[in-house]
């Protein structure tokens, strides 16, 4: 026990020896205060990261050129039928500021206005404004759409640290941006895009959920050992949109619409209010052509400058700018509805075939009118046709025949056939808008004598142009109604087909026999009838004429229309043409439609390889003859003008437009 306390004892003598006291107050001293330097360290450290933690760490974000950033996807492609690329998206950047990053020191923020300035054309008083609005602010969209010529420009600068040390919290994001390399080709069919990659009208709506992808993301973190680590989500591209569009053939059709409207425009006016122009596949109801006049610019929708001057277009309310941009966008051969006229007469005579109340057999007499329940509704020709048989009604487009026929199918099969061709129905069509009609069309129950009569020669009820040709295809094909489609594949980013939009049979509407006896009705037209001025040399073409007085009647407004199809045996194609109010003294002048109809079918057809009567085997004199070479029977030698008149006109100083619409010689053929 001594023994112990004596070492303790001498342990302490040691360490004073060693250590005096003076020595260990000092040591205490120096202690405390590297603990303390500690502290006010960790305080510091603390404060800076909670104030400006965020702008360090884009400071050395910035100078790894490195960051955190959204990958954006690239929208899926539409091309026509042969992959020619009609819409489609480009890299561009996005000029981004990180304001908080700018103005972390005073020399940072002159060179980098100046380089923004040289770059992109940004001016200095844009940055200012958002320094004095935001000054903490990470993520200010300073330009979009930039080139990659642009982009690179800068991307040299800013890795220039010797030249431009100060340009910090400028960076570039990756973007596309939407492009159509036809301008104003087929813009109802395909659309366009705005603010985030949203479709308005046509394919680029109607298919935006497939067109559109997903974007991905590149984050960026340091890990234990002070390393950038990378981690990608990569985007997923949108699918490309195969169309059943032919740009070739939709080209030759918008080139003729656009001659045929400039050749008719003046005083101010346009050729027509609307010209629009449908062409498709009979046997699978694809659309091969679809245009209107007037159209727009994909790349510039906003731009009416071919509709309206500036004066005029700043004098326009808000309200009314936007109703007129509407106006182009719309589609008119999915979303106008109108009275189609006489290119209803076939629907009416394959209804009456199909019910057994006409034979084929029947002869009709044309005195010129026909009384239904008093009211004298008139004929095309106003001295009448005379006894004309079923195919003579149709080829001179005589509408007493077609009451008479009207009347002998009666109310409850005329309407039944009207909803088994689609009148009144949606028909399926794979773009947006699709107008309904189903309010204009009348019910067996509530369907009149004089309703019925003026809707066999096709007045009085509304289709669009979509439903009467895709109904006309199935009055030739042999009674197969197509749901008529303007998509036909969805293919991946690599190509692969990932889904095809195969026909869509969806009913039968005639037999095989009415389909062929209709047809050889439709050849007379283009041979001795109304629609003779629309033949190809070379083609054997049947079709039918059509001119419907728009309401309020006696106002002098028309619509004309020719749907017509060709080789007569085995229909490889159908066209539907219509001219709305043309600019015409006359607008119910025929041969306006005729000559584009014309126009067209000349140049589409071959293109389209189109069976010719030479390839068929037939010999047809009369095929292609103009309306003043054929010979006419003698109650019909006044032809002229789809109406039998000499002057072209069929309306008669007694229409009383009080009368139920219709008086003694008011009729459209």
């Amino acid at each position: 026990m001594a023994v112990r306390r004596n070492r303790r004892k001498n342990r302490f003598e040691f360490l004073t020896r060693k250590f005096p006291l003076r020595m260990q107050r000092k040591l205490v001293m120096l202690f405390m205060a590297v603990i303390l330097a500690f502290v006010v360290l960790m305080g510091r450290i603390t404060y800076i990261n909670l104030s400006r933690g965020s702008s360090y760490t884009r400071v050395v974000l910035d100078q790894q050129n490195y960051d955190s950033r959204v990958i954006a996807f690239k929208r899926g492609d539409i091309v026509d039928r042969n992959g020619t690329k009609i819409a489609t998206s480009e890299r561009v950047y996005n000029v981004i500021l990180d304001a908080n990053v700018m103005t972390d020191k005073e020399e940072y923020i002159e060179p980098t206005k100046e380089v923004l300035e040289e770059c992109f054309g940004i001016s200095p008083a844009t940055v200012d404004e958002i320094i004095s609005t935001d000054p903490d602010s990470q993520y200010e969209i300073l330009a979009k759409g930039v080139d990659y010529e642009t982009a690179r420009k800068f991307e040299e600068i800013d890795k220039d640290d010797e030249k431009y040390p100060n340009v910090k919290g400028v960076w570039l994001e990756e973007d596309y941006t939407r492009t159509y390399p036809y301008g104003s080709l087929a813009s109802d069919v395909v659309g366009f895009v705005y603010d985030g990659n949203q479709g308005a009208i046509g394919i680029e709506s109607a298919y935006n959920s497939i067109l559109n992808g997903t974007d991905g993301r590149e984050y960026g973190y340091f890990d234990s050992e002070s390393s950038i680590e990378r981690t990608v989500k990569p985007a997923k591209n949108g699918n490309t949109v195969v169309s059943t569009i032919d740009v070739t053939l939709q080209s030759i059709v918008e080139k003729c619409i656009l001659e045929f409207n400039q050749k008719y425009a003046g005083d101010g006016n346009p050729g027509s209010r609307n010209t629009a122009v449908m062409i498709m596949n009979p046997n699978t109801g694809e659309i091969l052509a679809e245009a209107s006049y007037p159209n727009f610019d994909l790349n510039d929708p906003r731009d009416l400058s071919v509709l309206y001057t500036d004066e005029v277009w700043a004098a326009m309310s808000e309200e009314d700018q936007l109703n007129a941009m509407n106006d182009l966008w719309r589609n008119f051969c999915v979303s106008d509805a109108y009275e189609p006229g006489s290119t209803m007469k076939p629907f009416t005579i394959a209804a009456g075939l199909e019910t057994g109340a006409l034979s084929g057999d029947e002869t009709y007499y044309c005195s010129g009118s026909k009384e239904i329940v008093g009211v004298p509704i008139g004929c095309a020709n106003k001295e009448g046709h005379g006894t004309e048989t079923a195919q003579d009604a149709l080829a001179y487009s005589c509408n007493v025949a077609l009451m008479d026929m009207g009347l002998a199918i009666g109310q409850d099969d005329f309407s039944r056939y009207q909803h088994i061709f689609g009148f009144g129905e949606y028909t399926g069509i794979d773009l947006p808008g699709e107008a309904s009609t189903s309010a204009l069309l009348y019910s067996a129950e509530d369907m009149s004598d004089i309703d019925l009569a003026t809707n066999a020669f096709g007045q009085n009820f509304n289709v669009t142009m979509t439903q009467l040709l895709s109904a006309y295809c199935s009055l030739i094909n042999g009674g197969y109604y197509y749901e008529p489609h303007i998509v036909k594949q969805i293919r991946n980013e690599d190509g692969d087909v990932v889904e095809t939009k195969d026909p869509v049979l969806l009913r039968k509407t005639v037999s095989t026999e009415t389909s062929d006896t209709v047809k050889q009705y439709m050849k007379a037209v283009m041979d001795y009838g109304t629609g003779g001025r629309a033949g190809v040399d070379g083609y054997e073409i049947s079709g039918k004429t059509g001119t419907a007085e728009k309401l309020p009647r006696g106002n002098g407004k028309y619509l004309l229309s020719y749907i017509g199809f060709a080789p007569l045996d085995n229909p490889e194609v159908a066209i539907y043409v219509v001219i709305d109010e043309p600019n015409a003294d006359d607008q119910s002048n025929s041969g306006l439609v005729l000559e584009l109809s014309r126009m067209i079918m000349s140049e589409a057809f071959p293109y389209l390889g189109v069976t010719t009567i030479a390839e068929s085997g037939e010999n047809t004199v009369t095929e292609g003859e103009s309306a003043e070479d054929t010979e006419y029977t003698d109650y019909d030698e006044n032809y002229e003008d789809d109406y039998d008149n000499p002057d072209g006109s069929y309306i008669d100083e007694s229409y009383d437009p009080d009368l139920d619409d219709w008086a003694s010689g008011d009729a459209p053929e």
